[in-house]
């Protein structure tokens, strides 16, 4: 991921000073569909063939993605698509797609308690340290890290590392995502459409967010930071919870 340095004044107990200043770059990339111009994508420059790979699988576009090839700017997808999509706007702003209601999440995967705190501890980077200015998600299974990806957006920071697991053929019923950004509705969809159990966040969700997960079946646990966390959902996939 690059980064840009700009001029700025900080101002610390009152005093001032001038610093150089290292902020994240936003681009802007198009996402091309079976050879179609489908939309732009404000992200990061990092993991683009995973992001086009789990942006086309968490939308629901498709449950499959043939090929993912990344030249310059431009992101083109080829995968078998389904029936035709309905956009909506997210909680960001962006425009998002309802191609299919999402099926209930089956999956007999599990976490420990030391498991939530173990991924919860690698979601926050020396990236987000410097700048402030990245979420961050990471994908696991079996207790592994398979991968992280930091972007400008938390949307995509999830499409990346569901896109990494589909790119490589690793069932999505298997692992868990942690993240450090919001849970509202529109994200507890993308993960029910790639399949996705459990969830863990550093932040918030929204009572839609919850309602959702506890429909297709996602365990949702949110404001995990140092020793505590917050189960909204689907507990029993927390294998020694204390109820």
């Amino acid at each position: 991921m690059t980064l840009a340095h700009f001029d700025g004044i900080q101002v610390r107990e009152g005093k001032a000073s001038r610093i150089d200043d290292r902020v994240v770059r936003e681009e802007r990339f198009t996402l091309f569909l079976n050879g179609t111009r489908f939309l732009e994508i404000v992200a990061s420059g990092n993991d683009l063939r995973e992001l086009g790979a789990g942006f086309v699988v968490c939308q629901g576009l498709s449950r499959t993605v043939e090929d993912v090839a990344v030249t310059g700017n431009e992101i083109r997808v080829t995968a078998p698509l389904g029936e035709s999509c309905e956009r909506e706007i997210e909680t960001t702003g962006s425009v998002g797609f309802i191609c299919r209601p999402p099926e209930k999440v089956d999956s007999r995967s599990t976490v420990s308690i030391p498991d939530v705190y173990a991924i919860t501890s690698e979601i926050v980077t020396d990236l987000w340290r410097e700048t402030g200015g990245v979420h961050c998600s990471v994908i696991a299974c079996d207790g592994k890290i398979l991968a992280r990806a930091s972007d400008v957006g938390r949307h995509n920071t999830v499409d990346k590392v569901v896109g990494h697991a589909v790119l490589r053929g690793i069932d999505p019923g298997r692992c868990v995502v942690g993240c450090t950004g919001r849970q509202p509705r529109d994200m507890i969809i993308k993960y029910a459409n790639a399949g996705i159990p459990i969830i863990i966040s550093r932040a918030a969700s929204t009572d839609r967010g919850i309602a959702a997960a506890r429909d297709f079946g996602i365990t949702l646990i949110c404001f995990s930071r140092g020793d505590r966390f917050t189960v909204y959902t689907h507990p029993e996939r927390i294998r020694d919870l204390p109820l």
